[in-house]
């Protein structure tokens, strides 16, 4: 099965001021989901116990916290995220969307 990680074919989970989260779940024990985080927006920030994720940043540019590790994010990044570590995306521009797609296993608990 391909994709198009412009246009995730699946159902909008989530959507305010802060960011859109399309999830894809034809697969059955991963959800395949993207993030369009607006300008000079962050995410909550949150940890999961017995979840691994993989985020990809396709487009924009900003910065992420894994645990204790502080990372600036562009297009191409790919940024690994253990069990249960804490993790939060910004959005560094004031006029563009950052981008990701985040792979994780299991159900969405966040």
């Amino acid at each position: 099965m391909k994709i198009n990680l412009d246009n995730i074919d699946s159902k909008i989970v989530k959507e305010n001021e802060t960011y859109t989260l399309i999830d894809n779940t034809d697969l059955n024990n991963l959800v395949v989901s993207k993030t369009i985080l607006h300008p000079d927006k962050h995410t909550t920030g949150h940890n999961h116990a017995g979840q691994e994720e993989v985020y990809q940043f396709v487009s924009g540019h900003g910065s992420m916290i894994v645990g204790e590790n502080n990372y600036t994010v562009r297009p191409g990044d790919v940024i690994l995220i253990p069990d249960g570590a804490f993790h939060k995306v910004w959005n560094g521009s004031e006029h563009e969307d950052l981008v990701f797609v985040c792979v994780f296993d299991g159900g969405r608990n966040h």
